[in-house]
């Protein structure tokens, strides 16, 4: 992978994975060659983290994730993966089971304690194939608090293990 253009194959992936969705492809199964799964495990991702975003992009057109924010979340998790995890995933799942329930609140913040959950996970390539950061309910969370994903992935990692640093973000746009 080279380092200066991950960004333009990352790009040329998604474009490429969004005419297969479009022309009827809509699983998935084979979207993706030896080279781009590769690719995508170079950047501490998996094939079904890069399918949802796809997915929901081609299933929820301006409501879902442009192929912009796939970046600037692909783009946090990468850094995250080469900067703290050197490399090497964790090996570890976070279950769904393991997430808050999605009514749960903070400071009177509905959505937020599952939010904080999904973020750590997905910042550590943790994610369960059957959760999705960036799903609808966290976009509904994101569109109501003006927060874009991967600023919150950010505010996340510098958090650390810190809920409320995240908290007071969300409530003041400060950290």
């Amino acid at each position: 992978m080279n380092d200066q253009t991950w960004d333009t194959t990352f790009r040329e992936l998604f474009e490429r994975c969004v005419k297969l969705h479009r022309g009827g492809d809509s699983k998935g199964t084979k979207w993706f060659t030896a080279a781009d799964k590769a690719f995508l495990d170079g950047i501490g991702y998996t094939t079904h983290e890069f399918f949802d975003f796809v997915d929901d992009h081609c299933r929820y057109g301006a409501e879902g994730p442009t192929l912009e924010t796939a970046l600037l979340v692909a783009a946090v998790r990468r850094d995250y993966f080469r900067v703290v995890q050197n490399g090497k995933r964790s090996g570890k799942i976070v279950s769904p089971s393991e997430l808050p329930p999605k009514p749960a609140m903070v400071d009177g913040i509905p959505w937020l304690p599952r939010l904080i959950v999904k973020a750590r996970a997905k910042l550590k390539g943790e994610m369960d194939p059957d959760t999705m950061f960036g799903c609808g309910g966290d976009r509904a969370f994101f569109e109501e608090h003006k927060l874009h994903p991967a600023d919150f992935l950010r505010v996340t990692w510098a958090a650390g293990d810190d809920d409320r640093k995240i908290i007071d973000f969300v409530k003041t746009g400060k950290m």
